[in-house]
């Protein structure tokens, strides 16, 4: 009969988390009553900072009790608890001192002496020793703590996080969609009316073999008849965010955004004269790439939009709140083929997506 545990522990990096960890914490999961899940990396690998792993651990498993730490977040942690502050242990510190800082996270942080380590590692049993002396030692009795190894020679997952990072768009098969959208880069497409946006945007999705979002805003507005109220204006962006959040799940290598919240906050304040502050956080969202679509065509009348000084003011609006939200971006010039071309150019320069986090 298979042994089960009370408390169990899965420590690792989890840069990127990928399904050779899922299947570890599936398994402490499987066999244990409680699952804690500690996460550290001093330094921290791009695309894979604290606050992206804790996303990652949040949409995979978000019942499980986790640590996910930076020493800002062990800093916050400790004093939360009147703790002296300190600082994390490096990659390179040894297995001494990492293994008594996890000690240390159990009994200072959890409040919490586990039954079991779980790893892939051959170092598990000398970790699981060490816990359990310093557990023996803080219990003042013997407290046993056993090591779970699972697929040791990864045969079941045959895949690394140095490979991973090394190409995560390669072997993305490893990867869970939402950790996988972590690697998508967003590519923001941002015009005044009629300046061909929407046709860009699917002529760019084909080109690089992606998924687009199309423009909420849009589809509201058609299904309000025009009628569109102050609340309305958060609720486009919201919706639009969610969506692009979504559609990155499926997108490879970079999803291209048909508007940005940005453009909500203009019509807003165009409207209204007003915007809620969650709308103009959303308007602060970072894109990947920004490219503004020039008004080098005729303006085209499709029976929703204003007028020709309309589209001009925009542009000149969109430059106005870029240049000062520090945005960078690029202005797209020509017919589509053109643009479409001038985007990929600009992306064979780009060194990849920004690290960002999504609860």
């Amino acid at each position: 009969m298979t042994e089960r545990f009370g408390t169990g522990l899965v420590v690792g990096k989890f840069s990127p988390l990928h399904r050779g960890h899922q299947a570890l914490i599936d398994h402490a999961v499987a066999r244990c009553e409680r699952v804690l899940v500690l996460s550290w990396s001093e330094p921290e690998f791009d695309g894979c900072h604290a606050a992206q792993r804790d996303a990652w651990l949040h949409a995979l498993y978000p019942t499980l009790e986790r640590l996910v730490l930076d020493d800002a977040r062990l800093a916050a942690e400790c004093l939360r608890r009147n703790l002296p502050v300190r600082r994390l242990p490096t990659n390179l510190d040894d297995d001494a001192a990492q293994r008594a800082f996890v000690a240390w996270v159990c009994i200072a942080l959890w409040g919490q002496r586990v039954d079991a380590v779980f790893t892939s590692e051959s170092y598990g049993d000398g970790f699981a020793a060490a816990l359990q002396e310093a557990f023996s030692a803080e219990a003042g009795a013997h407290w046993p703590v056993a090591h779970v190894c699972l697929d040791l020679a990864r045969c079941l997952i045959p895949v690394s996080g140095t490979a991973l990072r090394r190409d995560p768009h390669a072997l993305r098969g490893f990867l869970d969609p939402r950790v996988y959208a972590g690697f998508v880069g967003r590519i923001g497409l941002l015009g005044g009316e009629s300046t061909g946006k929407s046709t860009l945007a699917a002529a760019l999705a084909a080109h690089l073999q992606t998924q687009w979002v199309p423009e909420f805003g849009r589809e509201h507005w058609e299904a309000r008849q025009g009628a569109l109220g102050y609340d309305d204006l958060l609720h486009i962006a919201e919706v639009q965010v969610a969506r692009e959040d979504v559609m990155a799940c499926q997108a490879n290598r970079w999803l291209v955004c048909d508007t940005t919240p940005l453009t909500t906050l203009l019509y807003c304040e165009d409207m209204f004269g007003r915007a809620e502050p969650a709308l103009h956080a959303h308007a602060q969202r970072r894109y990947d790439m920004l490219f503004l679509c020039a008004a080098d065509f005729p303006f085209v009348q499709d029976g929703t939009r204003r007028d020709e000084s309309f589209r001009l003011a925009q542009q000149r609006a969109y430059v106005a709140a870029l240049s000062a939200l520090r945005m960078p971006f690029t202005i797209l010039v020509g017919p589509v083929e053109a643009r479409v071309s001038q985007v990929v150019q600009a992306l064979d320069g780009h060194d990849g997506p920004r690290q960002r986090a999504r609860a």
